[in-house]
């Protein structure tokens, strides 16, 4: 059984406003074992509107929409799907009643226009909304030689979405297409410190197309993601069939694997660093505090990040090497070896175990000798480590990706300092 996902509205074509119901949905569906392969936007426009949906119907046995059941003349979902199935609109009384019991109890009499919301397309049957005005449609549509396609309608508005999902769509999923669907399940393994076709090309042909489990690659910032996903009878019969999968990504990729589905970089330093009774604290040079915020972020209890100094200026970063006794340092462009002094005062000026400076961002100037580097050093109870990256890709994502080589620097310190192997890899820089 496949679904397909259909967002309406002139605010999302016109890239005003960011569909996250689809989103929601699509995760709502694998979790009925429903597998989504069609994401489609369509304007206010009742010629498209009725194009989607018929198109819909002939390549998806679920189809889900939200939007267009406004009370306004560009709400014209009830509309399409009625053009689609063949039928007229009708009108529900009693679901009129509603929706004037509905302003009643707000202190408002119904203006007239709202009466459209009680329209449905003939041999539908609307969705409760308890919370608004839009109830939504529910139509099966007959189609030659195999079973009905199944339409669920839903209002845009988030909240009223997923109350009306949870209260009535996801117990009318449950009966269809017979006990064998089972459920899809998706694990997330999230890796640093490569490239994606470097990534890929470590692991045994994983990736091919037609795969049981499928496995997926993405990139976003310079985090590698690998998604396996597995249809089964039941959840742990999807984790079960991915398991072995995972061991093999484990075993070709170690240490460029730092955490999976929802962990980010700091919050696997933050938990390292944690399960020590460790602390940390920050220098910044040039990324304006964010390696700082970040830090702060995944550790609401404050019991690891202490603080951290952000240094915006050449003078702010002598006075601070000034009072560091690192006189001898204060030059401009700041050195690797003044970072690492900076690193090892910051740690004492906090009192912490470990503290990470990331050194000044140069300019993006082009050399024949490449590009310039970032300095980065950890400061640790046995020794002050430094490391660099080449300063150098898309100007989007040179902040975020400069301050992840500075945590997943730290990060390997931490497991190697844990560990005492010096097998763990520290990547010598990252590709620009």
């Amino acid at each position: 059984m496949q679904a397909e996902i259909i967002a309406l509205g002139d605010e999302l074509t016109s890239g005003q406003r960011l569909d996250t119901n689809s989103q929601w949905l699509s995760r709502e569906l694998a979790e009925c074992g429903i597998r989504v392969l069609f994401h489609t936007t369509a304007g206010d426009d009742l010629a498209a509107g009725c194009d989607v949906f018929r198109h819909a119907i002939q390549r998806a046995d679920v189809i889900v929409s939200t939007g267009g059941l406004g009370p306004t003349a560009d709400d014209l979902t009830r509309e399409c799907i009625a053009a689609a199935c063949g039928v007229d609109l009708t009108r529900d009384e009693s679901v009129l009643e509603q929706i004037r019991a509905l302003f009643a109890c707000r202190g408002r009499e119904m203006p007239e226009r709202n009466a459209v919301q009680a329209m449905f397309p003939r041999g539908s049957r609307p969705i409760p909304n308890p919370h608004g005005t839009a109830p939504g449609i529910d139509i099966q549509v007959p189609r030659s030689g195999r079973p009905p396609a199944r339409i669920f309608a839903l209002p845009g508005v988030p909240a009223e979405m997923h109350d009306m999902w949870a209260a009535t769509v996801r117990n009318s999923l449950a009966g269809l297409g017979g006990d064998n669907r089972g459920v899809i399940r998706h694990r997330a393994i999230h890796c640093y410190g490569t490239g994606e076709s470097a990534i890929e090309a470590m692991l045994p042909d994983l990736i091919r197309r037609g795969r049981v489990p499928a496995v997926g690659i993405t990139a976003s910032q310079a985090t590698i993601t690998l998604r396996i996903t597995a249809q089964g009878t039941a959840p742990e019969a999807c984790y079960a069939a991915m398991q072995p999968t995972a061991d093999t990504i484990y075993q070709c990729l170690s240490d460029y694997i730092f955490g999976e589905d929802g962990d980010t970089l700091q919050d696997v330093v933050i938990r390292l660093l944690e399960r020590r009774g460790q602390t940390l604290a920050t220098v910044e040079c040039d990324s304006g505090g964010t390696l700082a915020q970040w830090l702060s972020a995944a550790d609401p209890e404050r019991c690891v990040h202490r603080g951290g100094w952000v240094l915006r200026d050449p003078v702010s970063i002598a006075r601070a090497l000034r009072n560091a006794g690192a006189v001898a340092e204060i030059q401009s462009p700041l050195t690797e070896t003044g970072l690492q002094a900076l690193a090892a005062s910051c740690r004492t000026f906090f009192h912490t175990d470990y503290a990470l400076a990331l050194g000044p961002f140069p300019p993006q100037v082009e050399s024949s000798s490449g590009p310039p580097p970032v300095y980065i050093a950890a400061a640790g109870p046995a020794a002050v480590y430094g490391h660099s990256t080449p300063y150098a890709g898309h100007p989007d994502i040179l902040l975020p990706r400069t301050v992840k080589e500075a945590l997943n620097f730290l990060r390997l310190r931490l497991r190697a300092d844990e560990s005492n192997d010096p097998a763990v890899r520290f990547p010598p820089s990252l590709p620009p």
